[in-house]
């Protein structure tokens, strides 16, 4: 716990220097007024603690509330704060050779076969990764190697860096946040993705479909946010019925699938990522987001790990998925009221 204090300690005292801010501004999808924030922007270490579990079972409660312009930004460094010291602490003499022979054998599954010529993979890694120097070395790595095939980093610092593009999706935050934001709780997520098509003209046009669950996802994204949409990210539940439920859906609402995007982001390793591709490359356009396998790949068990929003405004909010070990809310009232908003089925479990 002190370690990590430690590390939010020293976080909070980076800015966002000259050079980062004139590369944002750079950033098409970045409005000016938002680079200007950031250039004035601090992270506090006031709307952040972290302390051992009050359950007194060797766990420990990071907790970030304030106003939310203050503390977004805080989950991806914080996360990776604390799987670095994890590792640091349990792993004395990490073995990097290991973790070299793993790499090179997935770069080669993807170079060597001349039916992936067309896959793109991105680099999902920053939260979940053994250490920022192993998170450098793979990138590098990756650039060096993959080429055409290394679509991008979602660490801005390192696409800056290493002249790679800069990718993202939308986030479960803020769909979660729009519960408490938007109008009424039914139109929360047709709010959340007007208020982005709006903001964004066009850019950053994946659709993430596992704040409501797939069916519940599905039932608002009707014809007109198909044809708006660049196309969807799957992040929960099984990718291929996923892929196959949505472009059927596309079919359905006159779209053709082969227009539009499916990015895969849930737990992926690369032979799923060419399982999954060489399933749909001919129906749809396809995208990988590889994380902890990608940046965390050393042989020892790595956390499973996520800052969710719990409560917005006042009031609670939740994430529903179709990977029940993803959901995530405090207030059981709420949850039921929303699952029945939504017609979202209860887990077996539950309703056992």
């Amino acid at each position: 716990v002190d370690e990590i204090r430690a590390g939010i300690r020293h976080l909070c005292t980076l800015r966002v220097t000259e050079p980062e801010l004139e590369y944002l501004r750079g950033l098409r999808c970045i409005k000016s007024d938002f680079v200007d924030f950031l250039g004035l922007f601090q992270m506090n270490e006031k709307y952040i603690s972290v302390a051992p579990s009050a359950a007194g079972n060797g766990e420990s409660e990071v907790t970030v509330r304030g106003p939310w312009l203050h503390t977004i930004l805080f989950e991806i460094p914080v996360l990776a704060i604390i799987n670095e010291i994890y590792f640091r602490n349990t792993v004395r003499v990490p073995d990097y050779a290991l973790g070299r022979r793993r790499l090179e054998e997935k770069i080669a599954l993807v170079t060597d076969d001349p039916a992936l010529a067309e896959l793109k993979i991105a680099d999902y890694g920053t939260r979940r990764r053994f250490s920022r120097l192993w998170h450098e070395e793979v990138l590098i790595e990756c650039r060096n190697r993959l080429g055409v095939h290394l679509a991008g980093t979602s660490n801005v610092l390192f696409a800056m860096t290493y002249g790679l593009t800069p990718l993202g999706t939308m986030a479960h935050e803020y769909l979660q946040a729009c519960q408490a934001l938007g109008p009424r709780l039914r139109d929360s997520q047709t709010f959340a993705f007007e208020t982005w098509a709006r903001e964004y003209r066009g850019d950053l046009g994946i659709a993430l479909s596992d704040v409501y669950g797939m069916s519940a996802f599905l039932r608002d994204f009707d014809m007109y946010f198909c044809k708006l949409f660049d196309g969807a990210r799957h992040d929960s539940g099984d990718p291929v019925a996923w892929g196959e439920r949505l472009i059927a859906h596309y079919e359905k609402n006159r779209v053709d699938p082969r227009t539009k995007t499916l990015v895969f982001s849930d737990a992926l390793t690369f032979p799923r990522v060419v399982g999954l591709y060489l399933r749909f490359r001919d129906r749809a356009r396809t995208a990988f987001g590889v994380g902890t396998n990608l940046t965390n790949d050393l042989g020892y068990t790595p956390l499973q790990i996520v800052i969710k929003m719990v409560r917005c405004n006042g009031q609670p909010v939740a994430k529903v998925s179709d990977s029940p070990e993803k959901n995530m809310c405090e207030d059981e009232a709420y949850l039921a009221y929303l699952r029945q908003v939504f017609e979202i089925a209860a887990p077996a479990s539950s309703r056992a």
